[in-house]
């Protein structure tokens, strides 16, 4: 009985050294397999890591061009108000020049047209009537002598001016005759003016005789018309 049951012992023993065994052996087993998922898993980290890693970089540029696009778009507007801004302003400028140029034009219209009724108004203060003569006579009347006596101020007071006396006489007598005629009426006038005060060298005297007659009428009417002394004003010459 004591032999039996000490075999029952060994062999329980032996049975539980081979679970033991056994189990061991499951312990490994089950340590190789967590650390093989372990590993496993590490790289498949690692491998999803260098993939996102790959994409991020590949991608990377993907998300800059439109930074770049965006940074480009704004600099072409920044450049077209840039370049609108210029030309606002060059067509500020033109108007600006365009007005000016117009107001100097019509300053200078203005100048002009107040010299040009300056010199007619001065013009009209200088002409003196035409004097007329009896027939074949040369001698200043009165009344001659108080037109041409009432014409002197203007010419003292525009000493520039210059005056030439035309002598003329009607359609008798020759051409000769009426030459010398009229060229001792014009020198009777100019002499009296003279007398009057305007400087000799302003004064010119020409004879036209029968030729430039006023009146071309054949009567007594129109031969006093004739029969004259007539002034021809000459403006001072521009340097």
């Amino acid at each position: 009985m004591k032999e039996a049951g000490r075999r029952n012992i060994t062999e329980l023993e032996r049975r539980m050294g081979m679970m033991k065994k056994n189990l061991v052996w499951v312990g490994l087993v089950v340590l190789v397999m967590c650390l093989s998922v372990t590993f496993l898993t590490g790289c498949a980290k690692k491998t999803s890591l260098k993939e996102e890693a790959a994409v991020t970089r590949e991608q990377k540029p993907v998300v800059q061009a439109p930074a770049k696009a965006v940074t480009d778009d704004q600099a072409a507007r920044e450049r077209a108000l840039r370049e609108q801004a210029l030309r606002e302003q060059a067509l500020r400028d033109q108007a600006l020049r365009d007005q000016a140029a117009k107001a100097a034009k019509e300053a200078a219209d203005k100048a002009k047209r107040d010299a040009a009724a300056k010199a007619a108004a001065i013009l009209k203060e200088l002409q003196i009537p035409d004097v007329n003569f009896d027939f074949d006579k040369y001698n200043l009347k009165p009344e001659a002598q108080a037109i041409l006596k009432a014409g002197v101020p203007a010419y003292l007071k525009y000493r520039e001016y210059k005056l030439v006396v035309e002598g003329h006489c009607d359609e008798r007598g020759t051409v000769e005759y009426n030459l010398a005629l009229g060229d001792k009426r014009a020198a009777e006038a100019a002499k009296y003016l003279v007398d009057l005060g305007i400087v000799k060298e302003r004064i010119k005297t020409i004879s036209y005789g029968r030729e430039m007659p006023l009146d071309k009428g054949h009567d007594e009417t129109a031969w006093a018309k004739n029969r004259r002394a007539h002034f021809v004003i000459f403006p001072p010459t521009k340097n």
